[in-house]
């Protein structure tokens, strides 16, 4: 019930400021549980995805620094949010959410990349996926990329891709973790590029 209601509020507030945005692909979403995984371009981008992916609800990582604060803790875990120790993670990054993604109809938003400013891909998607059997599903967002320019009401398009599957009787080797993460990182561009061709993903952070 209060995840619903905050998507409803989120998708209101989001058409407010930016205006309606344009989902594309939504054929390949897959009808059961899913990982859904991206690059992360904004603090934000996040929120696009679980409102282009409806009525599918989802559960996600959040840095544990943002449960210390007791309101923002009560939303976080109300909106199926579990907490993660980035520099030292431990077995919970694992085992939290492939127990939600076999005991429960929540799906999984993840950004292999780790954190939003990085691009280096992480292996925690390909376990995961082995270990719950569902597919991984590459998303990617194109559009604002701060809060001031979401106000600009520039075009806002969150794509999906075909699903990837890893084999549960695979053995994730180091080279079919990274032929598995390859996958994803061409997938990412194929959807960018399906979006604009001449699309060019620039941190807004490294802009002076």
């Amino acid at each position: 019930m209060f995840y619903s209601f905050i998507r409803g509020l989120v998708r209101f507030l989001v058409y407010l400021i930016n205006g309606k945005p344009n989902f594309e692909g939504k054929e390949n979403l897959p009808s059961g549980n899913y990982i859904l995984v991206g690059p992360h371009r904004t603090w934000f981008d996040p929120l696009y995805f679980a409102l282009a992916a409806s009525p599918k609800k989802f559960s996600f990582m959040a840095k544990e620094e943002l449960f210390k604060n007791p309101i923002l803790r009560f939303i976080l875990k109300h909106a199926n949010a579990f907490p993660v120790n980035r520099k030292n993670p431990g077995p919970s990054v694992i085992k939290t959410p492939v127990k939600l993604l076999k005991k429960s109809d929540l799906s999984l938003i993840m950004f292999p990349s780790g954190t939003r400013h990085s691009q280096e891909m992480k292996g925690g998607v390909v376990l995961i996926a082995k270990m719950t059997g569902v597919p991984i599903v590459p998303a990617v967002y194109q559009g604002p990329l701060t809060l001031k320019t979401l106000f600009s009401r520039k075009k806002t398009t969150v794509r999906f891709g075909e699903p990837i599957y890893v084999d549960r009787k695979t053995k994730l080797t180091d080279e079919t973790q990274a032929t598995i993460i390859n996958e994803m990182e061409q997938a990412f561009t194929k959807l960018d590029k399906a979006i604009d061709p001449n699309f060019h993903y620039i941190d807004p952070t490294t802009k002076k």
